[in-house]
């Protein structure tokens, strides 16, 4: 027991800005959970409360992934920064998120009013800043020598796969063709950009995750890349948990071929989104 104190003191002490916005979105995941269940109103076919539980869970335990990980480095000027705008920015993210469902209409996309745009605006230079402080944590945290040498591997090609799963955000953020005809008209769109390929968004979807069942839905991809950065570290615990030893070639073996196996599905989801396909075509159903 005392070895997991002194690791969740070590994490702290790496980053304390993002241990704490893991717990304030923690806070905010109870909130929304709440509402999810005494407000019964729909947004874009989906319960209103909805995203902000997702995006709340995702930001607590990504800040938490991030704290684990830059731990490990040099405490520097330049980490501490990084760090520090990753926990402000995504926690404004989950705010922004929070207000606009408690205004009864959209986060993203939303171009409705000049208030709407404004939002989602900041949250899109937010993402962008959050982006770049990411590679930089994963360049410096590629040239820090580190004694765990296979864990270190782990947080690394997660990152990479979180950047780059990151990066799909802003393929949703483009004009589908109907928008696209109405700002050439001088028409302004309530809607720029969506998750759905080849349709509107707020079409049938699966249960909890409100992914399309009828067409291309890049949240899928996005999801796929994003979440390796906690799948791959904790492959490699569990593999030390159920062996009760570290067997270095062991765990660097499974490590690569988890690796391969979540790059490959990131890429098969997200040419599979890009057709207009839905997931469960992929699945053969």
């Amino acid at each position: 027991m005392q070895t997991l104190r002194d690791n969740l003191s070590a994490v702290y002490a790496g980053s304390p800005m993002l241990v704490r916005a893991a717990l304030i979105n923690l806070v905010f995941l109870a909130f929304v959970l709440g509402g999810l269940v005494v407000d019964d109103r729909i947004v874009t076919g989906a319960p209103v409360w909805l995203k902000p539980v997702k995006f709340a869970s995702s930001v607590t335990i990504s800040t938490l992934s991030i704290a684990w990980m830059v731990h490990a480095l040099p405490p520097t000027a330049g980490v501490r920064r990084a760090s520090t705008m990753i926990a402000v920015l995504l926690t404004l993210e989950v705010m922004l998120i929070i207000l606009q469902a408690a205004r009864g209409t959209t986060s993203h996309f939303n171009a409705d009013t000049a208030f709407d745009s404004a939002v989602f605006s900041v949250m899109g230079l937010g993402i962008l800043i959050v982006w770049i402080c990411s590679m930089f944590i994963l360049w410096r945290h590629c040239r820090t020598p580190v004694a765990d040498r296979t864990l270190a591997m782990a947080f690394r090609i997660g990152l990479a796969l979180n950047i780059i799963g990151a990066g799909v955000g802003w393929r949703m953020t483009q004009p589908f063709p109907g928008q696209i005809e109405a700002i050439e008209q001088g028409v302004r769109p309530r809607i720029v950009g969506a998750h759905t390929v080849g349709a509107p968004d707020g079409g049938a979807g699966m249960p909890i995750t409100k992914w399309s069942l009828t067409n291309g839905d890049l949240r899928v991809p996005h999801f796929v890349g994003m979440h390796a950065l906690q799948l791959l570290p904790l492959l490699v615990v569990a593999l030390r948990t159920r062996r009760r030893a570290r067997q270095d070639r062991v765990e660097r073996v499974t490590l690569y071929a988890a690796s391969a196996a979540s790059a490959l599905l990131f890429v098969g989801v997200l040419v599979q989104a890009l057709r207009g396909l839905p997931l469960f075509s992929l699945l053969g159903s």
